[in-house]
């Protein structure tokens, strides 16, 4: 059976490991980056991700000072086995960890109402929730949302838009963010569906491993184009120029109703994201 206490300390340390590591997926990337770049001084900062990286994981530190807001997704199985208030077990797992990690989390969330700083907020953290079929388990992913990732996500909303029309708006997208998101980043972006469903779907493309293959053929050939329109761009990692400001375009689309929102989001260089599979045992899988 999943308990209060296994959600708990499960979303408790996906949190903090998104902090000190940058996923393997996002090591090969940038690595692969590195060896393709052209300019000296974007293989250079290339570098020095990819030394950050080690440190910090070598080193158990957090690989970027700005330690984000946790954003959960669980995901549920219908045949999974848990008691228990799960949204309760993830906030006081976070409270605890907000209390006790080291090194400490800076004081960097603020109050939209009276701009008052502080380490946790209202509705903190952020949890998401969706149903996968029969499954006999709980999946918990965790994405820290720091502020370069989540300024510059926008959502467009499109009347009958082709698909080339789709693509100037993520353009207008990824230009207007420039190189303020701490790129090479992953570009996330959700097509169709309602306001809230659109930047779910953007959100939850970022997830997705990098190298991945669309299955829908139409968004592979869209995501490849779009890659490749974001790094002639020049923006390059960290805004010094060059040929590597997405790591990658991930798309995913959900029904129309004659309007067609666009949303985009972005997961900066570190691409921060932990996940952990609860099965109704008690036993817990770490997938990345």
């Amino acid at each position: 059976m999943i308990d209060e206490n296994l959600v708990q300390e499960v979303s408790e340390s996906l949190y903090s490991a998104a902090l000190r590591r940058v996923p393997p997926d996002t090591v090969r990337a940038l690595e692969a980056a590195r060896e393709q770049e052209e300019l000296e001084s974007a293989r250079a900062t290339l570098g020095l991700m990819l030394r950050s990286a080690r440190l910090a994981e070598s080193k158990d530190s957090f690989v970027c000072s700005d330690s984000g807001v946790p954003t959960y997704l669980v995901e549920i199985g219908g045949s999974a086995r848990w008691q228990g208030d799960i949204k309760a077990a993830i906030t006081r797992g976070f409270e605890h960890l907000a209390e006790t990690i080291s090194p400490p989390l800076l004081k960097h969330v603020n109050n939209p109402l009276t701009n008052e700083r502080g380490g946790q907020g209202k509705d903190m953290p952020s949890i998401s929730v969706d149903l996968i079929g029969n499954a006999d388990y709980i999946d918990i992913t965790c994405v820290p949302k720091a502020l370069g990732s989540g300024r510059w996500a926008s959502l467009t909303t499109l009347i009958s838009p082709s698909l080339e029309e789709i693509e100037a708006c993520v353009m207008d997208a990824i230009m207007q963010a420039g190189s303020q998101h701490c790129p090479p980043v992953v570009v996330g972006v959700g097509i169709g569906g309602n306001f809230d469903l659109t930047a779910k779907l953007a959100n939850r493309a970022t997830y997705r491993e990098i190298g991945s293959v669309n299955p829908n053929p139409v968004l592979a050939a869209m995501e490849e184009r779009l890659t490749e329109a974001a790094n002639a761009t020049g923006f390059g990692p960290m805004g010094v120029g060059g040929g590597t400001t997405a790591l990658a375009v991930h798309i995913d689309y959900a029904f129309g109703h004659g309007y067609t929102p666009v949303a985009v989001c972005f997961n900066c260089w570190i691409n921060r994201r932990a996940k952990a599979r609860l099965y109704s045992d008690g036993r817990v899988e770490r997938l990345f």
